[in-house]
């Protein structure tokens, strides 16, 4: 499996072209303000992008879109909406073929409504549920309740070394593991909803007493 990570611009957003090496399939995550950059490297390395997908719908994320289903003739997926390829419905657990490899859809609602990770191999793309050393924002206790329950029945479960790609450079790094997030973020050591949802509410004096960026 070949990952590639690209700066795409926007507020320190990346994207991802994830392929399997044998048959040369690709799939691109969050191709956001310079779709470009990502279609010219699979063309350059001979990857054929067969899947586009947005871990959620905010603008940041979907607004390359456009020039990405331009650039190949592929429509890119949000959670909920079926794949014209495969017929498969973009839901919690599905699993999506990729040459010899398969993504798994996870339904992670919290920072949105519509918020998936993509499980590859022993690769996660959290998009904005999971950073480096922190989470995604929310808006409200329900907000914050759902990603509570996503972040720890979904993500969490996962084994220690999952690489974790995030949706943005937030974080301590640009990548992360499982088992490093489990083990040091803040957020995931708190004892119960109610300290993750104080901790949200105080995140930035809690910066700035830890010396956080």
């Amino acid at each position: 499996m070949i990952i590639e990570q690209f700066r795409t611009g926007g507020d320190r957003n990346f994207g991802y072209l994830v392929a399997d090496q044998v048959s040369g399939e690709a799939m691109v995550i969050d191709a956001s303000f310079n779709p470009g950059m990502i279609v010219r490297f699979a063309a350059d390395h001979g990857f054929v992008i067969r899947f586009i997908f947005s871990t959620h719908g905010h603008d940041d994320h979907t607004n390359g879109n456009a020039a990405i289903m331009h650039l190949t003739g592929i429509t890119p997926l949000l959670y909920g909406e079926i794949c014209p390829l495969t017929g498969i419905k973009v839901s919690d657990g599905a699993s999506i073929p990729l040459g010899a490899l398969e993504a798994r859809i996870l339904h992670t609602p919290g920072h949105t409504m519509d918020s998936l990770c993509i499980h590859i191999g022993d690769a996660l793309f959290t998009g904005d549920t999971l950073f480096t050393g922190k989470v995604g924002g929310t808006d409200s206790e329900e907000q914050a309740l759902l990603e509570y329950h996503s972040l720890h029945h979904k993500l969490m479960v996962l084994p220690d070394l999952t690489q974790v790609y995030p949706g943005h450079d937030y974080g301590i790094a640009p990548l992360s593991s499982i088992g490093h997030e489990r083990s040091s973020n803040p957020f995931l050591l708190q004892k119960d909803f109610n300290a993750f949802f104080q901790l949200k509410q105080n995140w930035a004096a809690y910066k700035k007493i830890h010396g956080i960026a």
